[in-house]
């Protein structure tokens, strides 16, 4: 069948697309439908412990290269997982496996209960994956790409542009409705993709590197659509290169090097097993030589040092948890504590902790 450009031509697309959705209904409840209603409609607020993405010694081979080495997830509705790692150590490969889109060389992968093998075209359906680079239609304004694509999810015509709209206003993108996409800057580009991926309304979100590009204040938007996403319970795995805003979104990290996941679990879990030892800033006001003699004499502690505006920056011995004492040590010396807290581990530090730079 030939097509014929411009405007003719996507409205002879949009009609295609409609009427497929007619041959897609089918008597008999789907695969999904039943594992929805199994794990997903025991109340409207509950979460299911039922995984909504388990991948078992999932592997992907590139000749010699191992691109995906044994990999094991178990994720949960509500997850939000930031796949943290860098460029070539198999990120994109993995999400592009439970996708469908590739297919594994070993193991086994399961998305809302189905398997990437036997049932592709159902989990597509209840996926939304977003490439970090992807290409536009030309002659297309934004309502027009979006309505193309909601076609294509067989999203129905009476609810089309409906949807289209309030996707635009999730990401902050109504004002450039009538804008041509290929006109788009890269930060905009990337909030109609992930516009797109929504369209459908899917359970589980794969999206790779969606920040790339945006200025902070799409950063912070972006930031806080992802938390919305995880409170609708919706499963997203999201990789970006920018940790500490990965810290303030996810509610688990996996760390990957050379296709192996190294670290995998929830966010405070992962930054108690980066920290070797506690470290302490404190500020007792006048004297700090003193007061950093005095700490270095405690059994507790391994060495204090003094950092900028006389902060005392304290590392406690190995395997040491308890240092309430410390405080009180102080102010019976003598010393006023106008600061005492416990240096937190980020995300970046963690990551430097635990991984050893390797790359493929």
């Amino acid at each position: 069948m030939l097509f014929r450009s411009g405007r003719e031509g996507r409205s002879l697309l949009l009609n295609c697309f409609s009427a497929c959705r007619t041959h897609a209904r089918t008597a008999n409840r789907s695969h999904a439908e039943r594992w929805n209603e199994s794990c997903f409609q025991i109340s409207p607020n509950s979460k299911s412990n039922c995984a909504v993405i388990e991948t078992r010694q999932l592997t992907k081979r590139y000749g010699d290269l191992i691109a995906v080495n044994h990999i094991d997830l178990n994720l949960k509705e509500g997850d939000v997982f930031g796949f943290i790692g860098p460029n070539g150590s198999g990120k994109t490969t993995t999400m592009r496996m439970l996708a469908t889109l590739l297919q594994p060389d070993y193991g086994e992968a399961y998305v809302c209960g189905m398997s990437i093998y036997t049932h592709p075209r159902e989990i597509r359906r209840l996926v939304g994956f977003m490439p970090d680079f992807f290409g536009v239609y030309e002659d297309m304004t934004v309502v027009e790409y979006l309505e193309f694509f909601a076609a294509a999810y067989r999203v129905l015509p009476n609810k089309r542009r409906k949807v289209v709209e309030e996707k635009l206003e999730l990401v902050d993108m109504a004002f450039k409705r009538d804008a041509m996409v290929n006109q788009l800057s890269r930060g905009q580009t990337q909030r109609i993709g992930l516009a797109r991926v929504l369209l459908h309304d899917p359970q589980v979100l794969l999206l790779d590197e969606p920040a790339s590009g945006l200025d902070p204040r799409a950063r912070i938007e972006i930031r806080n659509l992802l938390k919305r996403l995880g409170e609708l319970n919706k499963t997203v795995i999201v990789s970006s290169h920018i940790l500490p805003e990965l810290a303030d979104v996810c509610t688990r990290v996996g760390m990957i090097e050379k296709g192996v996941l190294i670290v995998d679990g929830y966010v405070n879990e992962v930054m108690r097993k980066a920290r070797r030892r506690i470290m302490l800033n404190i500020r007792v006001g006048a004297d700090t030589d003193r007061a950093a003699g005095l700490l270095e004499q405690h059994d507790l502690v391994e060495g204090v040092s003094i950092g900028s505006d006389e902060l005392l920056e304290v590392t406690l011995s190995a395997e040491v948890e308890d240092y309430s004492d410390l405080p009180t040590v102080l102010i019976e010396a003598g010393f006023k504590l106008s600061l005492f807290r416990e240096e937190e581990v980020n995300l970046e530090t963690a990551f430097m902790e635990l991984t050893k730079g390797l790359v493929q």
